[in-house]
């Protein structure tokens, strides 16, 4: 069985997203500011970047075999259009199923039971891969339940100044990691850290 891991692009200051969804702009901006071309799923969608960034996307996204997102994420992107860039099964946690999804046919499942629930079935689509969870609320409630593997912080030179943390309302803390390994992009520097807990 693959791994359970987070990873996101975050500000100094701790968060994935600034006030009212913003500051996408400055958090992604290590996706297209070099000239290593990166395909993704989406036939739109390729990503430059420079050849460190590159070789740590390229690492990452080769491992992961689904994802588990959060409504709030899901609805933020509109469910990608039913395509992730990672091209995978998706996973999205609610506690309501859209009704008016417009892609039924894409591989998106619901997921109304909780977190675990949604990792479990995660595992089984991603075939021994690694399961990829969203940051924020869905990445605390893994960590809480001692079901996260590692954590990959894309440490991006902004200060947001508030809006949505990596983990937010985790008090139940401290948490002790292993790391981090260290690459350094442009704009970015790709932090890899290993939670610190028994084996499951």
């Amino acid at each position: 069985m693959g791994k359970v891991v987070t990873s996101a692009s975050m500000s100094l200051d701790g968060y994935v997203s600034g006030p009212d969804e913003s500051g996408f702009d400055h958090l992604f901006a290590w996706y297209g500011n070099r000239d290593v071309s990166v395909p993704t799923a989406q036939p739109d969608r390729t990503f430059h970047m420079t050849a460190e960034s590159a070789r740590v996307w390229t690492e990452f996204s080769s491992n992961v075999g689904a994802l588990v997102v959060g409504r709030r994420t899901f609805d933020v992107t509109d469910g990608w259009g039913g395509l992730h860039p990672l091209g995978v099964p998706v996973f999205v946690v609610t506690h309501r199923v859209p009704k008016d999804w417009p892609h039924p046919d894409a591989p998106f499942s619901f997921v109304t039971d909780g977190v675990e629930r949604a990792i479990e079935q995660a595992q089984v689509a991603a075939g021994g891969k690694d399961v990829s969870i969203t940051a924020g609320t869905i990445a605390a409630q893994a960590l809480r339940a001692g079901l996260l593997d590692e954590i990959w912080v894309m440490l991006t030179p902004v200060v947001l100044g508030g809006g949505r943390p990596f983990f937010p309302a985790l008090h139940d803390g401290p948490v002790a990691l292993v790391g981090p390994d260290v690459i350094q992009g442009d704009g970015v520097t790709h932090l890899r850290y290993r939670v610190e807990r028994p084996s499951r």
